[in-house]
């Protein structure tokens, strides 16, 4: 029988001595591990509870960024952005902006509202019109509304107009340009010095989408439509303009046409022009402005600017607060179909074929929701994703829940797809809509492999095998093929808007062939049924609904739910104390460096448009380049 081994005395005392010390570790790492979860756990804690909202608060409204329907990231990597300070990423849900106009009105505790808008980046003008609106309704209510900025676009100056006082820094200024649409054209340098032979298909003499491909100038056809619609939006925007700040839009044109002789004679002072031409109230530093509304409002030298104040954030979570968790009402539900329609599954700010429809089958599928408003802020994409979608919509109407339409900005050529089968379509009449035409784009590269001596060659087993192949010459056939594919998908486009419209095939070609249209011009033509925006559009798809009045029921947004662990991230990174931490330390910025992955620019439009799909080798678009 062996006997047991037994260690020595010294091995004893180092196999001792190492355990101890792995017991240490464990333990101390175990500790440190606790003591950050609870750190994060109370700093979470304490920022969730709002600060009170005192009387007399004046509330600052200073988005930043661009406005949009629906945040087109994780609310993880938008506080991230947040909390590294990066400018470029902000974005602003107008939404959110039109709920916090829309309270403060009726906010006995907001006394009036500072409007800073220099740092929004340039829109369509539907949505400023829809928020210039809600400011109107604001200042109605009472509420004394006051504007600085240190320097204004026409973009924002719609917005910043519709104050009782506006102000600009004596060193800032602003102009009125008017409207403009000018694209760079690539067929000289595609074909002449790359020797890249770029094939277009398409039905209608105004869809003008692909033309920089094929051409060095725009059409004659492409100027006629453009400059038909953009002087629609114009005139509409000079003539909002001249109503709030009471003089005529002839004078406002004039002032636009004698600028260089105007401007001279104010010395070069953009700001003393403004305040000549009446478009400000008066100059003043943001200093100045400050002390102004400590005098009218409340003084508070704790505040940042002297003031008693909220801001947009702060103020929304007020708001929010308000509304109970669980609301047993019935609900009208909204889907966004906000960016570029392409096929699958797509993240926010892109509509997906299937991530859209399936938004809107849960929508149906839940008996809570009788009744659905389809947001449309696009400006088209790919057929079949945007067929997905429109059948989507047409079973929604099949199960008894009526749906209504509302257009954001654009909702053009696959924008209009989505949209025609909606029981009412809202627009704003400076939304840009129409555009009802199909295009497919295949470029060659067969002359710019030769200049560097690369050719193709080899067999196939029919005419067409590797025909679809752009390193070869394009065989007439296959133009003939895509042509007639196009010409089938211009059938289907027509078809289904006259059906659905309820007008003739031949009346929907008229308007068609790809022509762009303002909200006013698409309404004349019966493309759309009313003007308004998503309040309307709720409206009126309770009514149809028959659900009663407006506290009758709730509006609920449908989207895709954060993860848990999203929520809590957020949650940190949106604490005073989490932000502080991200931005002054090293090592947290390494860490979500080397954690995190990089984002990846999305590939543009065309060169995944071009990209050869199943069942046809070239993918059938309805798209319009059409925003400005």
């Amino acid at each position: 029988m062996n006997e047991v081994r037994r260690r020595g005395p010294i091995a004893r005392f180092f196999i001792g001595f190492w355990d101890a010390m792995n017991f240490t570790r464990r333990l101390f790492f175990n500790l440190l591990f606790f003591f950050i979860v609870v750190l994060l756990l109370l700093a979470i804690g304490a920022d969730d509870r709002a600060r009170p909202l005192l009387d007399r608060t004046t509330l600052v409204l200073a988005p930043e960024g661009r406005l949009v329907e629906q945040y087109s990231s994780d609310p993880a990597s938008r506080a991230l952005a947040r909390a590294f300070g990066d400018k470029e990423s902000e974005e602003v849900q107008l939404r959110d902006l039109l709920r916090a106009i829309d309270a403060a009105a009726k906010d006995k505790r907001v006394e009036r509202v500072l409007l800073r808008v220099d740092g929004l980046q340039p829109t369509g003008y539907a949505s400023l019109r829809e928020v210039a609106s809600a400011l109107a309704r604001l200042r109605a209510s009472g509420k004394q509304v006051v504007s600085f900025a240190n320097a204004l676009d026409q973009h924002q100056y719609l917005l910043a107009a519709q104050a009782n006082e506006v102000y600009l820094d004596p060193m800032g200024g602003m102009v009125l340009e008017g409207l403009d649409r000018y694209r760079q054209y690539y067929r000289e340098g595609l074909q002449d010095k790359l020797g890249v032979d770029v094939h277009l298909f398409k039905v209608g003499e105004y869809k003008s989408a692909a033309e920089p491909y094929v051409l060095d100038n725009a059409s004659p056809e492409a100027k006629e439509a453009d400059l038909f619609w953009m002087n629609d939006v114009w005139q509409r925007y000079l003539g909002d303009i001249a109503r709030v700040r009471k003089v005529t839009p002839q004078q406002l044109a004039a002032g636009i046409d004698t600028m260089p002789e105007g401007i001279a004679a104010a010395g070069g002072d953009l700001a003393r022009y403004a305040l000549q031409q009446k478009l400000i109230d008066g100059m003043k530093t943001q200093e100045e402005v400050e002390d102004l509304l400590a005098q009218r409002g409340v003084a508070d030298e704790d505040a940042e600017g002297g003031f008693r104040h909220i801001d947009l954030e702060s103020y929304l979570k007020h708001v929010d607060g308000a509304i109970a968790a669980a609301d047993p009402r019935p609900q009208v539900a909204v889907v966004v179909a906000e960016g570029e329609i392409t096929g699958g599954e797509q993240p926010p700010g892109t509509v997906g074929g299937e991530s859209t429809a399936a938004l809107l089958r849960a929508a149906r599928d839940d008996d809570n929701v009788k009744a659905l408003v389809l947001r449309v802020d696009s400006p088209g994409g790919e057929v079949f994703a945007s067929e997905q979608i429109r059948r989507e919509v047409a079973a929604l109407k099949a199960a008894g829940k009526p749906v209504v339409v509302s257009m954001g900005d654009l909702a053009a050529s696959g924008g209009y797809w989505i949209a025609m089968n909606a029981d009412r379509i809202y627009a704003d009449p400076s939304t840009i809509t129409g555009s009802i035409g199909i295009f497919g784009l295949i470029p060659n590269f067969t002359r710019s492999l030769d200049k560097i001596g690369v050719h193709t060659d080899g067999v196939g087993t029919t005419r067409f095998a590797g025909a679809f192949d752009v390193t070869r010459p394009l065989d007439p056939g296959v133009g003939q093929v895509i042509q007639s594919v196009i010409d089938k998908g211009y059938r289907d486009f027509t078809g289904r808007v006259a059906s659905a419209r309820h007008q003739s095939v031949e009346q929907i070609d008229q308007i068609a062939r790809g022509r762009v249209w303002s909200g006013a011009q698409a309404k004349e033509r019966g493309l759309v049924d009313a003007f308004g925006g998503m309040e309307q559009a709720v409206a009126d798809v309770a009514k149809r609904a028959k659900l009663g009045k407006p506290d009758a029921y709730r509006v609920r947004y449908m989207e895709k739910t954060a993860t848990p662990f999203e929520r809590f991230f957020t949650g940190f990174v949106e604490s005073r104390i989490g932000a502080k931490w991200l931005r002054e330390s090293g090592f947290a910025q390494e860490l979500l460096a080397s954690a995190l992955p990089q984002a990846v620019d999305e590939l543009r439009f065309i060169a995944n448009a071009v990209k050869p799909g199943p069942g046809m080798r070239v993918k059938t678009l309805a798209y319009c380049f059409c925003g400005f």
